[in-house]
């Protein structure tokens, strides 16, 4: 009866960690600029060659909107290097679109976060491709999140 209990107790603790990572809501990213952000809006998906490369969120947080890029696994197990960049863009009153805090980087990376821009009081949107900027070219894969006014 002893050495049953003790293995029962011994296969909760070993569970916990794993139940912890199945229940809650995800926690943000952790922006090395930023303690405290909160994700806003939809996360996108970049796609090149049929495979997903990246996801692209934007957060919030220290009074400014920033764009999130993360290199999926599968993409960088099977690449030896890439290029990326993450902006926040901004739609002006006459419908056009303005990348602003363009972050770009190359090489073998897993996260990269923009600059930060101080556009809380304006319609953003996170937008990330595969590609060096800081604007992206017209065949650059690419995606943007949902816009946040």
């Amino acid at each position: 009866m002893k050495r049953e209990l003790v293995q029962a107790i011994a296969v909760s603790v070993l569970a916990l960690p794993m139940l912890a990572g199945l229940s809650g809501s995800a926690q943000a990213e952790t922006n090395p600029r930023c303690s405290s952000v909160t994700q806003i809006g939809t996360t996108a998906h970049v796609t090149s060659g049929g495979r997903t490369f990246a996801s692209v969120k934007q957060f919030k947080g220290c009074n400014k909107n920033w764009a999130y890029v993360y290199v999926w696994t599968d993409w960088r197990n099977s690449h030896s290097s890439w290029d990326a960049c993450a902006a926040v863009t901004t739609r002006s009153s006459s419908g056009g679109t303005t990348v602003e805090d363009p972050s770009c980087n190359s090489g073998r990376f897993t996260e990269l976060w923009s600059h930060g821009a101080s556009t809380l009081s304006q319609c953003t949107r996170a937008l990330g491709w595969k590609g060096y900027g800081p604007f992206p070219d017209s065949n650059d894969p690419k995606a943007s999140t949902s816009e946040r006014c």
